[in-house]
């Protein structure tokens, strides 16, 4: 099944590449193919200077090898050889006003026949606009239901818990699904947990688009700019200290250049930094916390 898994998610990288492309309407991406030495490579797209993303990584890889001892430990598997492939996403917009998007489908699979599916997709506003929350959640929650009504809830709770910046004790932004370790068992079956996956990554490109469009033409200031680069640094100190996926990236020799695409062009650190709480963004640090129900947030 590893062969039509790997076929399918190039496809979605293609597919998703030609619309951002679309999207953008001035950004090309360009392409770099790469080996890695265990076993494996990528074919790595970064889009840069666009029409309205500054910058974005859609991000191809298919790996297999030996298991390093630091996964082992840390994911508590057997040794062995692994065979790992997905699609990886994240897009910095240009203006303030248009989030930052992440997404990623993944499958893995061990020489002992154990196997599961992994990823998700979350949003991180520079503005939190609850309209665009409402939108994001609404078409995450009616894609799960199509699936299973349990998926939403878990994996929505599963988003709150992991993209938490606990030395900020703020989250990353509003949240979205996560998923992982997901496999067949009594309620489903590989292929009915595929087709989800499938889902999910198909997903990506009409919701992405339609935040595009609702915000690329928006007005904004230097100081809606500053504050950009200042919630950037906050998604770079996410990536680097806490996500998961940069260090299995990098425990297992990936593509360095590859695995920290999703860094920012630019971003800001200012010392104790405290927005005016009835500013904008001020506004924005009261829904950078977990649990917020926004199916019924009005």
């Amino acid at each position: 099944m590893k062969e039509e898994i790997s076929n399918w998610f190039k496809a979605l990288q293609d597919g998703i590449c030609a619309g951002l492309e679309d999207s953008d309407g001035k950004g090309i991406f360009r392409q770099d193919h790469w080996d890695r030495p265990g076993g494996g490579g990528g074919r790595s797209r970064i889009i840069s200077n666009g029409g309205v993303i500054e910058k974005g990584g859609v991000n191809f890889s298919e790996v297999s090898g030996r298991v390093p001892q630091a996964l082992i430990d840390s994911m508590k598997i057997a040794s062995g050889d692994f065979y790992a492939t997905g699609v990886s996403i994240v897009i910095h917009p240009i203006n303030p006003w248009v989030p930052i998007i992440h997404m990623n489908v993944r499958y893995f699979e061990m020489s002992d026949g154990t196997s599961w599916f992994g990823g998700g997709m979350d949003l991180t506003p520079h503005y939190v606009q609850a309209s665009d929350a409402r939108f994001f959640h609404h078409t995450l929650s009616t894609l799960c239901n199509r699936h299973n009504p349990a998926y939403y809830p878990r994996f929505k709770k599963w988003a709150d818990d992991y993209f938490f910046i606990t030395h900020r004790k703020e989250t990353r932004g509003i949240g979205g699904i996560f998923f992982d370790h997901l496999s067949q068992g009594p309620q489903s079956s590989k292929d009915q947990i595929w087709h989800f996956v499938q889902d999910v990554g198909n997903a990506f490109l009409p919701i992405y688009t339609e935040l595009i469009n609702r915000n690329k033409n928006q007005k904004f200031t230097d100081q809606q700019k500053e504050w950009q680069y200042l919630r950037r640094g906050r998604y770079t100190e996410f990536n680097l200290v806490l996500d998961k996926g940069t260090k299995f990236g990098l425990e297992t020799d990936g593509r360095t250049e590859s695995i920290l695409m999703s860094l920012p062009p630019q971003a800001r650190w200012e010392y104790n930094h405290q927005p005016d709480a009835q500013s904008l963004e001020g506004q924005t640090l009261t829904f950078l916390q977990k649990d917020i129900n926004w199916l019924d947030n009005a």
